[in-house]
């Protein structure tokens, strides 16, 4: 407790004249006082900004229409990327025993010459960028290179359909798309090419395409216009510029699952996504520069980008592309105690998977490393506390981020990983539509 990042961020604000006796009284403070709480952790997590003059909030009494720092300026991708050492930034593996690793310094330099091919391609600020790619260290890239110009960045899963495909990036008019040329799930392999001709076919405001050979050592670009391979471009690794956006500007456009009709876009802004994910990244979950964090996600889930961020502490993300019982239901435990990953993040139906299967992770693996696991996608069942302390470790921090219940539709602007009440609403500084 005395090293939590927590614990810190209280003692800093003692020594700014804001002394709470603990965690309830900080969690009181924070709602009641909105504007201090989030320029005091601005502060605490050395967020890179231009803050400007004027409120920390305008049009509080609106909701929706309260804008948090309405002045201040800022670059996402510069706020991930301050780390520039040889320390791995990202550790990718996949299903086919592949193993990628980049240090930032590494990454900084891949994101430079990403970024500079769109700013060939004439991206800037308020573009929309959109990609169909797999949870793989090109996906980081092409996102990052596209933050760092002010663009707009929205992303599928390959094994989405292509009307399925359509229904999303059709509303938001992509000006470029970073496709793959297939992937691999359960040990099967499938081409995606044929769906990404399709789909630049059904969208045409892409100008440019940038495909990853991920299946292959060269993906077969014949059958895509104006495409060309992402490991070709940019050249000579540069410098970076970042392109100072507005702290409410666009950052990403997810959707909504398209049960109950088309998908709908959600926006996230630049500032609110970056303070609210250092928020839960360094006072949640308590992350360092000596953390290795994991979560089984795909680049549709949000989760995906809540991870992205944790870039911004200095921390190692683990990626893994595959099926997570591929070729059994101990491969992402055994990725786990190979890469020493601290933090293992996966959904309660998968937790509730390998519970029914017989492999027995505390047992099997060495989890020394591990100090917490993050389970969201669904509430996590009683008993499953339990049989993760019996089954997977008992010294371990075990974080249901998921709501207990479903938010009601007058709620549903809300992005949090847990639903606050009413009274919280304008306590956190996300610009969603």
């Amino acid at each position: 407790m005395a090293a939590a990042n927590l614990t810190h961020f209280m003692q800093d604000l003692a020594g700014r004249g804001v002394r709470l006796a603990g965690y309830p009284e900080l969690y009181a403070w924070s709602i009641s006082n909105p504007e201090e709480f989030w320029s005091e952790l601005a502060r605490y997590a050395e967020v890179q900004a231009d803050w400007g003059a004027g409120p920390v909030l305008a049009d509080a009494g609106q909701m929706p229409g309260a804008r948090f720092f309405p002045n201040a300026r800022l670059n996402f991708a510069q706020n991930l990327l301050r780390h520039r050492d040889e320390q791995p930034a990202l550790i990718f593996r996949n299903e086919r025993g592949q193993r990628v690793e980049l240090s930032f310094r590494a990454l900084y330099q891949a994101v430079a010459r990403v970024s500079a091919w769109l700013a060939a391609c004439g991206v800037g600020r308020g573009d929309r960028v959109a990609a169909v790619l797999p949870n793989i260290p090109e996906a980081c890239i092409a996102m990052l290179a596209t933050a760092a110009r002010g663009a707009v960045w929205s992303a599928c899963s390959p094994d989405f359909g292509t009307n399925a495909l359509q229904e999303r990036f059709g509303q938001i008019t992509p000006k470029v798309l970073f496709g793959v040329d297939g992937y691999s799930y359960a040990g099967k392999s499938f081409d995606s090419v044929p769906a990404l001709a399709d789909l630049i076919q059904r969208l045409p405001s892409i100008e440019r395409v940038a495909v990853v050979s991920y299946l292959r050592p060269h993906a077969p670009l014949a059958a895509l216009l104006r495409a060309e391979r992402f490991e070709d471009l940019g050249g000579e690794a540069g410098h970076l510029g970042f392109q100072t956006v507005d702290f409410n500007d666009p950052l990403y456009i997810l959707y909504s699952s398209g049960t109950t009709g088309a998908p709908k876009c959600i926006v996230h802004g630049v500032g609110g996504t970056l303070l609210q994910h250092q928020k839960e990244h360094l006072l949640h979950t308590d992350l360092t520069r000596h953390d290795r964090l994991f979560y089984y996600t795909t680049c549709s889930w949000m989760m995906w980008n809540w991870q992205m961020s944790a870039l911004a502490c200095g921390t190692t993300l683990v990626l893994y592309d595959g099926s997570p019982f591929h070729p059994d239901p101990g491969a992402l435990w055994r990725m786990a105690e190979e890469e020493r990953i601290t933090v293992f993040g996966t959904s309660a139906r998968y937790l509730a998977a390998v519970e029914k299967s017989e492999f027995r992770p505390g047992a099997q693996v060495d989890l020394s490393a591990m100090r917490a696991i993050l389970s969201t996608g669904s509430p996590l069942p009683a008993g499953s506390y339990e049989r993760i302390y019996r089954d997977i470790k008992q010294d371990l921090q075990i974080a249901s981020i998921s709501p207990s219940i479903s938010p009601s539709p007058k709620n549903s602007r809300m992005n949090s990983l847990s639903w606050p009440s009413a009274k919280e609403h304008l306590t956190i500084p996300l610009r969603i539509k």
